[in-house]
């Protein structure tokens, strides 16, 4: 069975409540268990931190055990090196995902550290982006 966490960064514990215009109603934890149950053959976990460093300590935990990783590092993807670095260290391949089109917003989050590291890069198409990541690790 395939091995696939899903890493959440900064802010993204208050999807359904913030901004909703941008990124949707739904909390990640109701949406998580959809994907759940469309993908019954992949053991999905979940992580969520808006601590830097937690996030990097999750990367080198699961970054040599599990199949794929699909990392939302949030404001953290245009600002963090040390993640960017925690990604190029571990031999577990990477999905970078953003809920947003990073490219249609402020001019700073058209930067990734962490993409150059990345198997490939979603954004713009909301919680689905997600699921396009799983999907991409199938093919």
């Amino acid at each position: 069975m395939l091995k696939i966490a899903i890493i959440n960064g900064p802010n993204l514990n208050l999807l359904g409540i913030r901004e909703k215009e941008i990124y949707g109603s739904s909390s990640f934890e109701d949406y998580f268990k959809t994907i759940e149950q469309k993908f019954p053959t992949i053991d999905l976990t979940y992580y969520q931190s808006n601590i830097e460093g937690e996030l990097i300590n999750k990367l080198h935990e699961i970054g040599f055990t599990y199949d794929a990783i699909i990392l939302n590092a949030g404001a953290y993807t245009h600002t963090s090196i040390a993640i960017a670095d925690a990604v190029a260290g571990i031999k577990t391949p990477v999905v970078e995902v953003h809920i947003s089109n990073v490219f249609s917003r402020e001019d700073y989050r058209h930067v990734s550290y962490l993409g150059k590291h990345c198997k490939g890069s979603i954004s713009g198409f909301g919680l689905n982006g997600y699921e396009l990541a799983i999907q991409s690790v199938l093919i």
